[in-house]
C-alpha cells in the first residue's frame, strides 16, 4: 500500500461525502433561510416554526434522492472492497 493510494482513497471518500450530503444540506439551508426571513418579517419567533419545515424538507430530499445516495455509497463500498486484494497482496 502506497501513500499515493491512501491519499487517493481519502480524497475519493471526502468527495463522495460532499456529493452525497450536498442535496440535503443545501435544501435544509435554503428552507432555513426562507423560514428565518419569514420570522423576521412577521416577528413570530416560534422554535417549531424553524424546525418542522427543515425536517419536512430533509425527509422529502431523502425520499427523492435516497436511491441515488444509496447506489452511490454502495458503488464506492464495492470498489473499496474489490481493491483490498490488490492492496494487501
Amino acid at each position: 500500500m502506497t501513500s499515493q493510494f491512501v491519499l487517493t482513497m481519502g480524497r475519493d471518500a471526502l468527495t463522495l461525502l460532499l456529493m452525497v450530503s450536498l442535496p440535503v444540506l443545501g435544501v435544509v439551508m435554503a428552507v432555513g433561510l426562507v423560514v428565518s426571513i419569514f420570522q423576521a418579517v412577521t416577528q413570530i419567533h416560534e422554535a417549531t416554526l424553524a424546525f418542522v419545515p427543515k425536517l419536512v424538507a430533509a425527509v422529502l430530499v431523502f425520499t427523492i434522492a435516497g436511491p441515488w445516495m444509496i447506489s452511490t455509497l454502495v458503488d464506492f463500498l464495492r470498489r473499496t472492497i474489490e481493491a483490498i486484494p490488490s492492496v494487501v497482496g
